[in-house]
């Protein structure tokens, strides 16, 4: 317990301990308050000269706010006069580019125009390039086509000429036809004759009426083809020996033939034509056996080809056509005898005609002075002018009709 004046404590007291404790805790509680608001008002110091600064910084900023209004109001007047300024210059600006635009619009609308119509233009002319082609092209195609035909055609006629120059008759055949064909078209038809027969029996293909000399002149046609065909097809140098040999046997043997049947003294000339339907053949011929080629000359024999034949048909056209000329001189003569009359005759006609057109014209030229007075006088007549004129001249009489 403790004595504390009159009043005595009594230290086990919950009531005591719970006060004591009380107290001491207000007592720390204020001295930690005291202790704090000391340690308060030192910081506070120095934040209480920055709010000083900060009023006067503020004052300072408010000043120059000031100041940055009346600039920013300079500066937006200054700014209207510059937007009053660039609007101006904008819409000058503008209007030239208007004008510009419009003047490009115009310019691209004159190109565009002139592009149309050279595009219009080079369309037509490709499109008239193009049907022309295109008639071109089915003309050549129709052509092809032709062709093809043609060529079908050839072909068939190609195997029928294997057909035929595959058997011996109907090649000799074939090789007569030919030359008949080629002496028609050189000769006239009378100056010529076919399988004729002649005092010896022999039958030649043709014979020319040749005026002497040189005389009848035979021509027959000969076709050595399957020797020549060996030939051709030999595939060693043995196949082509024996090849050539058959080849110069088979010719040699046609000249002999010709030479012996067809030369007749008195009858024909004294030489004939060999005509071989080919001239592969007739190349070969000369190409390979020249020998047997100055054997038929020899022999009087001349070989010829379809074009060497009718070169040579030609020259004897024109030696029957001079013969004739001089068989028919004195009719020529006389015709022209006659024709000189005939000349004579027509000039005097013409020379009487003549004269009956001078008369004509001036028989006219008299008419015509005679209707000249006799439109005077009607016109005097309608007119009442009865005065006494000239009387007409005498007409001139005509002359006797001839």
């Amino acid at each position: 317990m403790i004595q504390l004046g009159e009043t005595t404590v009594d230290l086990s007291n919950p009531l005591v301990i719970g006060a004591v404790v009380l107290g001491v805790l207000v007592l720390v509680l204020f001295w930690m308050t005291v202790t704090a608001s000391r340690r308060a008002a030192r910081a506070a110091e120095p934040l209480a000269g920055q709010i000083v600064q900060l009023a006067e910084g503020l004052k300072v900023v408010n000043d120059g706010q000031h100041v940055l209004q009346g600039r920013i109001d300079g500066v937006a007047g200054g700014q209207g006069q510059i937007s009053q300024t660039m609007e101006a210059r904008l819409a000058t600006v503008q209007a030239e580019m208007q004008e510009k635009l419009a003047d490009n619009a115009m310019r691209a609308q004159r190109a565009m125009t002139e592009m149309q119509t050279q595009m219009r233009d080079v369309l037509h002319g490709s499109s008239e390039k193009t049907t022309k082609s295109l008639t071109q092209l089915q003309e050549r195609l129709a052509t092809i086509d032709k062709a093809q035909t043609n060529i079908e055609k050839l072909s068939g006629d190609v195997l029928s000429l294997q057909d035929i120059l595959s058997n011996k008759q109907t090649r000799g055949a074939f090789g007569e036809i030919q030359l008949y064909d080629i002496v028609a078209k050189a000769l006239p038809a009378d100056s010529y004759s076919t399988q004729p027969v002649l005092t010896n029996g022999a039958r030649p293909d043709c014979l020319i009426h040749l005026p002497n000399p040189p005389g009848p002149i035979v021509i027959d046609a000969k076709f050595p083809l399957n020797s020549y065909e060996a030939l051709v097809a030999a595939e060693t140098e043995d196949q082509s020996k024996r090849a050539m040999a058959q080849f110069k046997t088979d010719i040699r043997k046609h000249i002999n033939d010709i030479s012996t049947k067809y030369l007749i003294e008195g009858e024909t000339a004294d030489g004939a034509l060999m005509f071989l339907p080919s001239e592969a053949v007739y190349a070969e011929l000369h190409a390979r056996l020249p020998e047997v080629v100055r054997e038929g000359f020899t022999a009087r024999v001349w070989i010829v080809s379809p074009t060497t034949c009718m070169a040579t048909l030609n020259t004897m056209r024109a030696i029957l056509k001079d013969a004739r000329m001089r068989e028919q001189a004195g009719a020529i003569r006389k015709e022209l005898k006659l024709l000189h009359d005939d000349v004579n005759r027509l000039e005097n006609r013409v020379g009487n005609l003549d004269r009956h057109f001078g008369q004509a014209a001036k028989d006219i030229e008299e008419i015509k002075i005679s209707a000249t007075k006799a439109g005077n006088r009607a016109l005097r007549l309608d007119s009442f002018d009865f005065e006494t004129v000239d009387s007409d001249p005498a007409p001139t009489p005509l002359p006797p009709e001839t």
